[in-house]
């Protein structure tokens, strides 16, 4: 406590000599990866009239080896001085109390602290505890820098000082012009600004990336000769939405492609420009009759397609603008494709500003991108990180593999935020001497590349929505099940390359299951803590249940680009299995949030084995010859039991009207049918039970869209 002390005058003194901004930015550095509940909660908390300490946080970060948390707080002065003053006080306390320390068996026996008046001393018990739990897990404070080499026009990120940015710019003599604003914490400034920037406020700064993005490239060879196929005329198809390069109209699928050109006509545009984008936007429409081993069975799509970039690459701050723009002008579309990807690393603290501004308007609107994994080439064995928007969270990303589902050369590392999975899935898209047909606007073009495999997932996903009709989290559920296996045995670097695993060719082989499996998707909408507690009549044979099971959850949580890698706001936990006399016995053993937890679960082990704070969650079971029949845990109600929770990271009900999606599959160990079983049981007990036919599906699809003409 003593060195705790000594660390808040240092804070002190710092901002004696600086009148910048009002208040203080102030860092604490933590001794380990900390849970929320083990934040902070004595110092900085000195009266009602203030803000408590978890609302002041304006940053999180790991330090250089991962392993512990700093995470920065903007406060006032005057609670700066309150907390120094309280904390000699409590360290007066302790030394004229306890004999050099305090066990946690005395902490937590209510007479150790019977005898001590604390009023004497103008504290009370509650804050002399609070701050001895606090110095548990603080090593100390201090003020963050920003640094940083190679300074070009780069897109800054400030902490969130409560004052109008470009007030505190003009103190430091930094000029910017509205223009230059995204919103109350990110601008646009040039090299000689930045450079006056770190050279007199360097704690302002939490974020900063470069402007412009080299696009990662793909390989291209051309056949050049010219491509015919028997395209029908567009009917009543799904539309999905493509923001890319340029698109050549010229092609023999133009009809099927609304193009709007969003790159001033005062830019010089060449050939290089349309390839990359009219060869995307050539598989989304007739992929399977160019690529006829790739045939997924879901026909063709009609595109609008915006072209936003050149060859060269493209302006983020200018990109980020139109995105928001495009995305708002066309509310019907539900699927996204951005094969758009920087040939720079993603950061390890901090989502890219693309990539931010993604997940933010996939939470306010109801539709889904899907985006590649960006490609590189290996150097000395060691592959890049993948490069923005691919560190979205509510996208899906997608990385390549070659026909033989082997990781092909060009791929690019994922795990963002140094435990997020991304890539979340893997499809085909040449590469290893494998090749994708396109077509070019010369032409038939043989390519290899992320780009290309995104394509084919996005035909998956607005296939699932637009004529499956299901939800979006419902089809990231079930696109990412299908891709995992059951004996699921991924490493970490398995994770980072392929994510969750390849998903299948064929729709059907999504759509469908084996005779021995039941297979059913819930979808609700999250109202408080425990919101859901659902029982599922899972058929009993001689008295046990036959089965082993897994489950896929997926949403998409409101995101705070502030708190750095603290980025989601909102954690759903997922507990499935057989119902015991008091709760759910869980096929994972999660037992984070259960009354009888044997021990405390630390933070890092949550995050790394229950994937605590990730918006998609997957638990399971392994299948093999020796599995056995499971016993009933409850005689009175022999059921199955599903319960998700809801956590808020900054109290601000963000969990509140978020929708999720869970995929549940029961593999009966003796390979019996017992699907009409679960569904008679289901519907004696009240269940709406929808059977998911594509044939039904498809023809409900055609007449709801058909056009009456009226006489």
């Amino acid at each position: 406590m003593k060195r705790l002390y000594s660390s808040l005058e240092k804070v002190k003194k710092y901002w004696e000599k600086d009148s910048i901004i009002d208040g203080v930015l102030i860092s604490v550095y933590y001794n380990r990866i900390v849970a929320k509940s083990n934040r902070i909660n004595g110092f900085f908390n000195v009266g009602r009239e203030n803000p408590v300490p978890n609302d002041t946080i304006v940053g999180a970060k790991f330090d250089g080896e991962k392993k512990k948390h700093i995470i920065t707080h903007y406060i006032s002065g005057d609670v700066l001085s309150k907390t120094i003053i309280v904390l000699s006080k409590i360290i007066e306390v302790f030394e004229k109390h306890f004999d050099g320390e305090i066990t946690s068996e005395m902490f937590s026996e209510s007479s150790t602290f019977a005898s001590i008046k604390f009023s004497e001393y103008g504290i009370s018990k509650s804050k002399f505890q609070q701050y001895l739990r606090d110095s548990c897990f603080v090593e100390k404070f201090g003020v963050e820098y920003a640094k940083i080499s190679d300074v070009t026009n780069s897109i800054v990120t400030f902490y969130d000082v409560q004052t109008d940015i470009l007030k505190v710019l003009k103190k430091i003599n930094v000029d910017v012009s509205e223009a230059n604003v995204m919103n109350q914490t990110t601008v646009l400034l040039d090299e000689k600004n930045i450079e006056l920037l770190l050279s007199k406020a360097p704690y302002l700064v939490s974020m900063i990336v470069e402007d412009f993005s080299k696009l990662s490239l793909d390989d291209f060879y051309l056949d050049n000769n010219n491509f015919q196929t028997n395209l029908p005329f567009p009917m009543n198809e799904p539309i999905i939405g493509v923001i890319d390069t340029l698109f050549d109209e010229r092609v023999y699928f133009n009809d099927w492609v609304e193009y709007h050109d969003m790159v001033s006509n005062e830019i010089r545009k060449g050939s290089q420009d349309y390839k990359h984008g009219t060869a995307v936007t050539s598989l989304i429409v007739d992929g399977a009759s160019l690529n006829p081993n790739l045939d997924d069975g879901c026909g063709h799509f009609r595109v609008r397609h915006f072209g936003v970039s050149l060859q060269s690459g493209f302006n983020s701050f200018t990109i980020i603008k139109q995105i928001r723009e495009i995305i708002s002008q066309n509310s019907d579309i539900k699927v996204w494709n951005l094969s758009l990807g920087s040939n720079d690393e993603i950061r390890e603290n901090f989502i890219s500003v693309e990539g931010a501004l993604l997940d933010e308007i996939q939470f306010e609107n109801d539709v889904i991108f899907i985006i590649a994994g960006t490609n590189a080439t290996t150097t000395n064995g060691k592959r890049k990180r993948i490069g923005a928007p691919a560190d979205s969270l509510n996208s899906v990303i997608v990385n390549s593999v070659d026909f033989n589902d082997q990781v092909v050369s060009y791929s690019r590392e994922g795990v963002v935020l140094s435990f997020f999975v991304k890539p979340d899935v893997s499809y085909y898209g040449g590469g290893n001497g494998d090749f994708i047909n396109v077509c070019e606007p010369l032409g038939l073009g043989r390519v290899a590349g992320t780009s290309f495999a995104a394509p084919f997932i996005a035909r998956k996903m607005a296939y699932l929505i637009n004529v499956m009709g299901l939800n979006r989290e419902e089809a990231k559920a079930l696109l990412i099940d299908s891709a995992i296996p059951w004996n699921n045995k991924k490493t970490f670097a398995d994770l980072s390359l392929i994510g969750n695993g390849i998903v299948p060719i064929k729709m059907e082989d999504i759509l469908s299951t084996p005779d021995d499996e039941i297979k059913f998707i819930v979808s609700d909408i999250s109202k408080a803590y425990d919101t859901y507690n659902y029982d599922f009549p899972v058929p009993i044979s001689n008295g046990n249940y036959p089965y082993v099971a897994k489950a896929t959850m997926c949403y998409s949580p409101n995101c705070s680009r502030n708190q750095g890698v603290d980025y989601t706001n909102t954690e759903m936990q997922i507990t499935f299995g057989r119902l015991k006399l008091d709760g759910i016995e869980s096929i994972n053993k999660d037992n984070q949030y259960t009354e009888d937890t044997p021990g405390y679960v630390k933070e890092n082990a949550a995050r790394n084995v229950f994937r605590k704070w990730d918006n998609v969650k997957h638990i399971g079971e392994t299948f093999t010859a020796r599995k056995r029949v499971k016993p009933i845990l409850n005689q009175s109600n022999p059921q199955w039991g599903m319960s998700i929770k809801t956590i808020e990271r900054l109290k601000t009900r963000d969990g509140q009207g978020v929708r999720f999606g869970v995929v549940v599959t029961l593999k009966e160990l003796n390979g019996e049918n017992r699907i009409e079983d679960f569904i008679q049981q289901a519907e004696l007990r009240g269940w709406l039970v929808n059977r998911l036919q594509i044939d039904a599906q498809v023809e409900l699809f055609n007449s709801l869209n058909e056009e009456i003409e009226f006489e």
